[in-house]
């Protein structure tokens, strides 16, 4: 169709995804559809641009026969801040030459440049269900006129509990509405979600019926391996010849701190990536990721969720995945794309009946996860790690020596000074006592004459017996 041709050209596609061929069509149409796709596989676009499409800019003839011009034509909710970031971006890339106004919408930030832009007028809204329901409540955000509503990564909202919030939000909008929902999963909630708000739905399957497809692009390495020795594992892994981007999961956020911490005193470039974080120290690590300033992500499942970067290839599971779908969300983070990529995972003694369980539910030969330590030749032949690889990749920096005046103890500092003034207040001494002495004799003579002249001048004590003096015999 020259539709399709011409709206994937304004973007610059000439090779389309196989979603996004399937998509385009029936989305240009207005026609409510369910896409289900694995990330990776270029479903942004698929949505994106039929939302910018089948919006009107303001330059637009008929944009004045709007209703209400300045309301939101098109709204879409994603799970976390990073993918509604990352959406917007490519959002802005689809209507580079449409001239629509979009804003995106986040927590943890102010609200002040949200509510200023959407009181100047907005065309196209992307947001996290959250934010975007406490804009509605407050009566800033007038979503009466959307004819357009996108849900990416539905199964992942349900995880996250924003359902309530997604059908609060859905229930704000025109009836008659296109809608379009993305997810890699269906689960019987994401299901009912669909007939509830959908008006006949054309589902739309850009891959194997198998839920839990993986990239067959990743190779797999699984180890066992001993907490202790985990960062020495890793840093031998980050010096293996094709290392590019990587991510390293975490089960925890005090965990993902730590060893971004650990990574950046051995050398590397890394930053941690979790929930207890900033908004503006996530945007900014993310940022730095993304432009090549770090080459090393520690995250949690939940910051990284949905996180679409270049160039990752390696994936490091940390710790063990609480599930199948965990594993398969993690290691989708390289292999993206047409690329292939490396996912290592580490499994602890104590975690190697859940890995079984995963093993065994995708149907993996790594039942028994080959126990590995950081000078294990296995892992030096099996992911091309120089022999030569050590734990850091620089010395920690020593601490500069401290000059002995600046010292405190017996040999410098007030010490030092206190030992000088003593002295200073001898030599003093000796040398009144030696000028006394020169004018009865030698210094030394002198010196001993005024010391018993000192000691008859003290204070004598009168000595009693019954309350009667006692004569004294000296």
């Amino acid at each position: 169709m020259p539709e399709i041709a011409d709206a994937l050209s304004e973007v610059g596609i000439t090779s389309p995804f196989p979603i996004q061929e399937m998509t385009l069509s029936v989305a240009l149409m207005g026609t409510d559809l369910i896409g289900q796709a694995r990330t990776g596989t270029g479903k942004t676009l698929a949505f994106a641009i039929p939302v910018v499409q089948r919006t009107i800019a303001p330059h637009d003839p008929e944009y004045a026969d709007v209703v209400e011009p300045g309301k939101p034509q098109a709204l879409i909710l994603t799970p976390t801040r990073e993918l509604t970031i990352q959406v917007a971006k490519d959002v802005d890339t689809a209507s580079a030459k449409r001239g629509t106004r979009n804003l995106v919408i986040y927590g943890g930030v102010p609200y002040e440049p949200q509510l200023e832009a959407l009181e100047s007028g907005v065309d196209i809204v992307t947001g996290t269900p959250g934010r975007v329901l406490d804009l509605v409540n407050r009566g800033a955000l007038d979503l009466s006129h959307v004819k357009s509503m996108v849900l990416d990564e539905a199964d992942e909202m349900l995880d996250l509990g924003f359902l309530p919030d997604v059908e609060s939000i859905l229930s704000r909008t025109p009836e008659l509405r296109q809608t379009m929902l993305f997810s890699a999963t269906m689960p019987g909630a994401i299901v009912t979600l669909a007939r509830k708000h959908m008006r006949h739905p054309m589902n739309i399957r850009a891959e194997s019926p198998d839920e839990d497809h993986m990239v067959p692009a990743t190779a797999q390495f699984v180890f066992q391996a001993h907490d202790l020795d985990k960062p020495e594992v890793v840093a031998r892994i980050l010096q293996a010849e094709d290392v590019g981007r990587v991510i390293v999961f975490t089960r925890t956020k005090r965990q993902a701190q730590r060893v971004g911490e650990d990574l950046t005193d051995r050398g590397f470039p890394a930053s941690p990536l979790h929930g207890d974080m900033a908004q503006t120290a996530r945007e900014k690590a993310l940022q730095r990721f993304r432009d090549g300033k770090i080459n090393i992500l520690v995250a949690t499942d939940v910051a990284a969720r949905g996180i679409d970067v270049a160039g990752i290839t390696h994936v490091i599971n940390y710790t063990c995945p609480e599930d199948h779908k965990t594993y398969v969300h993690r290691i989708g983070r390289t292999g993206r794309a047409g690329a292939s990529g490396i996912a290592v995972t580490f499994v602890d003694w104590a975690d190697l009946t859940r890995w079984k369980l995963i093993n065994k539910e995708l149907d993996l030969p790594f039942d028994e996860p080959l126990e590995t330590y950081s000078t294990s030749d296995h892992l030096f032949h099996d992911l091309g790690i120089p022999r030569d690889a050590k734990g850091r990749l620089k010395d920690p920096d020593p601490k500069p020596p401290r000059e002995r005046s600046g010292e405190r103890g017996s040999s410098g500092g007030r010490a030092s000074g206190g030992q000088n003034r003593g002295q200073n207040r001898g030599q003093r001494s000796d040398q009144q006592g030696a000028a006394k002495g020169g004018e009865g004799g030698e210094g030394s003579e002198g010196s001993e004459g005024s010391s018993a002249s000192r000691n008859r001048n003290r204070r004598r004590r009168n000595r009693t017996r019954g309350g009667a003096p006692v004569q004294r015999t000296d």
